[in-house]
């Protein structure tokens, strides 16, 4: 009896050469023992029967296929992505005391970078430091009761606080930036090896996580801008902004380098926790002028409340309107200007678009109103302004206006009369219109013009060096608010001048949240000729009786 391996049984292995299996039919023979042509069709179904077997087993293998590399290399940056950024909420977080209050630190992912600092209850301070895809996020935790209570007793050591703070700064971001390192490779390989499964693909994520927060800081390191300090963004109680950036003169003279700038934020965030039941006064500098900037109130009357909210906060010395008080101009609308009188300060106003004639006349029969019109100057609070009202009244549009041929006339009569002034030795520190097109027309002949109507702020330095300076709706375009999907903004400008040279020195820029929002913002801003380092420029052109350019200085980087 001959022996049958299993493994001669497999019908899918492949028979030696010349090796006969049991239930073959030898070659060119059929299994009833013909030759030829039934041979060949034989061995052609034989063929053709082995085929589709193949080709079946193909299409199952089929059913699964690889997906593109593109999706892949997609799937892995998702990963990469979500693990480095829960890995960073998980430990990337490193406490550190930065001079007398300590602090967490914590990189976030961001779109546009910079730094916030969240001082509770007070608000947050930001600060346009660096442009990278992750945010430095200082959380101010505390006040140490001991170092404060140092400094309290010792004032002589403020005087080396500053390097104490860069010094605890270095520290902290030093920390800061091996904890993120660990955080993300931990976080990028752990969700990797919970999604792949893989040891080698877990492994890359984390590789390419390490790889991109090494590229954010390197983005982060060449974009470093340091005098981003001497600009923060306050948002939070409005009546500690002053407190917290200090006033104008101290800006210009003594914060002349980074590490002084935050070593003076720090002081000034000690200060504020040191007291229990009020936020600190804000002490005005005595040399320091601060003019009050509004526009474009369009009889909203809360506008009063928080025109003397700001007079009281920041010791205005003088009011500036630049128009549109009114909606519509008529008499019925004059007894909306009562406050005016009670607000304790000087007022000087220009005629809008929306205010009539009889809207000036009111205005002038008031004692602390000084309306300016037909280029007409007065010195106010020890600075010397001019001004023109606006030559078209359209209220309701019922007029046809003149347009701007008729706001470049006025302007130039206003230009002229700045001249005069220069040739009688009495030149302008301050010129006011209403309308922008107008405002332009007076560059080259006065240092400062300021203006409204088009109800957003904004600054820009003119050809001949005069700079514009246009304020938004203090009014929050008055009932106009409710036309539209979001509220306007209230917005208004403290403006702080040297009263030596008459010449602006910095400017806060105010924003409020407008109908049925609590926010507000304060975000200081320094003339460029007066940053740390920069060269003086004069105050006026060279020759009064010419329309030679002033020296222009650069905008600021607001």
């Amino acid at each position: 009896m001959a022996r049958v391996r299993l493994a001669d049984l497999n019908p899918w292995k492949r028979p030696r050469r010349g090796e006969i299996r049991p239930g073959d039919t030898p070659r060119g023979t059929t299994r009833d023992g013909d030759t030829g042509r039934g041979a060949v069709r034989s061995r052609r179904a034989l063929t053709s029967r082995g085929t589709v077997r193949t080709r079946r087993t193909v299409r199952t293998l089929a059913l699964t296929p690889e997906p593109h590399p593109w999706v892949r290399a997609l799937g892995l940056v998702a990963v990469v992505v979500a693990g480095a950024w829960l890995g960073l909420l998980v430990v990337g977080n490193v406490r550190a005391p930065v001079g007398p209050v300590n602090t967490t630190m914590a990189l976030r992912p961001s779109l546009s970078g910079g730094t916030k600092i969240d001082i509770a209850p007070l608000g947050a301070l930001g600060l346009d430091s660096h442009t990278a895809p992750v945010r430095l996020d200082v959380n101010v935790d505390r006040l140490d009761p001991e170092r404060a209570q140092a400094l309290v007793d010792h004032p002589e050591r403020l005087s080396g606080l500053q390097d104490e703070v860069v010094h605890d700064v270095e520290h902290g971001t030093l920390d800061l930036a091996v904890r993120s390192c660990a955080a993300v490779v931990f976080g990028a390989t752990a969700l990797g090896l919970a999604v792949y499964r893989r040891p080698r693909r877990a492994l890359a994520a984390g590789g390419l996580a390490l790889t991109l927060l090494a590229a954010s800081g390197a983005t982060a390191y060449a974009t470093w801008n340091p005098k981003s300090v001497l600009e923060p963004r306050f948002s939070g109680l409005l009546s500690s902004a002053p407190s917290l950036v200090g006033n104008a003169r101290s800006i210009v003279t003594e914060f002349d380098v980074y590490q002084k700038e935050l070593a003076r934020l720090v002081t000034n965030v000690t200060k504020l926790y040191d007291v229990t039941s009020t936020l600190p006064a804000y002490q005005p500098d005595p040399t320091t002028l601060r003019v009050l900037h509004v526009s474009d109130i369009h009889l909203n009357p809360a506008s009063w409340k928080i025109i003397a909210s700001l007079v009281r906060e920041y010791r205005v010395d003088v009011i500036v309107d630049s128009g549109d008080t009114m909606d519509h101009g008529t008499a019925a609308e004059n007894g909306f200007l009562d406050p005016v009188g009670d607000l304790g300060v000087p007022y000087v106003w220009v005629r809008g678009n929306h205010d009539s004639p009889a809207t000036q006349h009111h205005l002038e029969r008031m004692k602390n109103v000084h309306v300016l019109d037909d280029g007409r100057a007065e010195t106010v609070a020890g600075l010397r302004f001019a001004g023109i009202g606006d030559p078209q009244f359209t209220p309701d549009r019922s007029a046809a206006p003149g347009g701007d041929a008729a706001e470049r006339l006025a302007g130039a009569r206003l230009a002229s009369s700045l001249r005069d002034q220069q040739t009688r030795g009495t030149p302008v520190d301050i010129a006011v219109a209403h309308e922008p097109v107008a405002a332009r027309e007076t560059d080259g002949a006065v240092p400062l013009v300021l203006c409204g109507h088009l109800h957003h702020e904004g600054t820009e330095i003119l050809k001949y060096g005069t700079r514009l300076r246009m304020e938004g709706s203090t009014g929050g375009s008055g009932l106009r608010a409710v036309e539209h999907e979001h509220p306007a903004p209230v917005e208004a400008s403290v403006l702080y001048f040297d009263r030596d040279s008459r010449r602006l020195q910095a400017w806060d820029a105010i924003r409020l949240g407008g109908l049925g929002q609590t926010t507000a913002e304060v975000s200081r801003h320094l003339a460029e000729d007066n940053r740390p380092g920069a060269s003086p420029t004069p105050s006026a052109p060279s020759s009064p009786a010419s329309s030679a350019p002033l020296p222009a200085p650069s905008p600021s980087g607001s």
